[in-house]
């Protein structure tokens, strides 16, 4: 739940009007918006190379694995997930908070991989390849915000 929600929902739940605490809150989340806006930015226009060279990086730490066995409908499958995930990164970045990433993106998905017979531990090495390379594509500070979405993320998959 972004801020601005989160501060309504409470307000509204106890009656009152916003307090000079939360309006302040709320006037810096958008002063920061410009910054996240362009995080989201450069993740979105380079989604498919941090998918295609972290997918590189995770098959060379793990070779064998679903992802990687020539079978093409699940390798396109997987590099779907991929691209979802850094989505979700990215809507989670311009939200200002993790949630998306704990109600929507992964609420289910460990046992949706255990019934597929995709090991969970690479599932989060996987995101962390992704992590790595997506950092790569970003200015120091910029890769220091969107850090702790990916680890929100592999924490998620790690079993």
């Amino acid at each position: 739940m972004s801020i601005i929600t989160r501060s309504i929902v409470n307000a509204d739940r106890e009656a009152r009007y916003l307090n000079p605490g939360e309006l302040q809150a709320i006037r810096g989340f958008f002063e920061e918006g410009r910054s996240r806006l362009r995080i989201a930015m450069m993740l979105s226009a380079n989604e498919r190379k941090i998918v295609d060279q972290g997918t590189q990086r995770f098959w060379e730490r793990c070779p064998v694995t679903p992802s990687n066995s020539g079978n093409p409908r699940f390798r396109e499958s997987c590099m779907r997930d991929q691209l979802w995930y850094v989505r979700l990164v990215t809507y989670s970045v311009i939200a200002g908070d993790t949630e998306l990433i704990r109600e929507v993106g992964t609420k289910g998905a460990k046992e949706m991989y255990n019934s597929l017979g995709v090991p969970i531990r690479n599932v989060a090495e996987c995101m962390r390849c992704l992590k790595e390379v997506a950092l790569d594509f970003l200015p120091l500070d910029d890769a220091n915000e969107v850090a702790p979405y990916f680890d929100d993320l592999i924490q998620a998959f790690i079993p």
